[in-house]
């Protein structure tokens, strides 16, 4: 069973968010090893300047992670699937890797040294999100892409 992590910067302030979290990373269990990890920046390194946050945030992120971690940032920029077509690039990596990390960014995007770390970027929408909502949809998605490779009828086409 892959394990699959989340790391993600900056609180959740809405309870619908926390809530549907919660229920999805209930569900989740039944698929992988499912684990979040939330971290707020130290308001001493909280800055203005957008380069030193991310850097910050980078600092933070890059304790995180091991060697043998395959990292696929939420980014943007990244590649962007169909619900079928991610349920079909999870169930290949998760053959390959034992372990799956999965990176939302703060609000300014990612340091360069996080983009140099990553393996692949993922993007689940030509429109931008909030830090906090985009949390639901890519749980919500990460489920759907397990009942799909599962074959079970959450997903309809």
């Amino acid at each position: 069973m892959v394990k699959v992590t989340l790391l993600q910067l900056g609180k959740t302030h809405f309870k619908f968010v926390e809530d549907g979290f919660a229920e999805f990373s209930k569900r989740l269990v039944h698929y992988c090893k499912f684990e979040s990890k939330t971290f707020e920046l130290p308001t001493k390194l909280k800055s203005k300047d957008a380069n030193q946050t991310k850097k910050a945030e980078a600092d933070i992120i890059l304790k995180q992670l091991k060697y043998t971690d395959f990292v696929i940032l939420l980014d943007e920029n990244g590649k962007t699937y169909t619900s079928i077509q991610l349920a079909k690039y999870i169930e290949n990596l998760s053959v390959q890797q034992s372990g799956l990390v999965f990176i939302i960014g703060g609000a300014y995007g990612f340091d360069e040294t996080i983009y140099d770390r990553a393996n692949a970027k993922i993007s689940l929408s030509a429109c931008t999100f909030s830090h906090q909502l985009i949390r639901l949809i890519f749980i919500e998605q990460i489920y759907r892409c397990f009942t799909i490779i599962k074959g079970e009828p959450y997903h309809h086409q």
